[in-house]
């Protein structure tokens, strides 16, 4: 009788462990992918369009960083795509989820800007 009883509560003292071991791990694998979404922050570039591509909807903008040339491929919507061209300085602040930049906003810069006034 003792045997059985000892048996029993052996049997379900691995149950209970298992349980809470497989509980705690799929607590473990559901908060990284919600940090993932929060963890996205807005990045700026400020440099020339080199090139466009229409189909894959992506502009790639260059600027000089310490005598080397950094390129930086954003993905953008027709919108923005519609107002720039390759050879445009521009400002773009995007953000980078998954290994994909993504424009959220693109300028350029104002031409009284580019030339100051009264200089000659």
């Amino acid at each position: 009788m003792k045997k059985t009883i000892a048996l029993i509560t052996a049997v379900l003292f691995v149950f209970a462990v298992a349980s809470v071991s497989l509980a705690v791990q799929e607590k473990k694998t559901v908060p990284p992918l919600a940090e993932k979404k929060v963890a996205a922050k807005i990045v700026q570039v400020t440099g020339e369009v080199k090139s466009i591509d229409i189909k894959e909807k992506t502009i790639t903008v260059v600027k000089k960083v310490k005598d080397k040339i950094q390129e930086t491929v954003i993905a953008v919507d027709d919108k923005m795509l519609a107002d720039i061209k390759a050879g445009d300085k521009v400002t773009v602040k995007y953000s980078s989820v998954g290994g994909k930049n993504t424009a959220q906003k693109i300028t350029k810069p104002k031409k009284a800007e580019s030339q100051p006034a009264g200089k000659k």
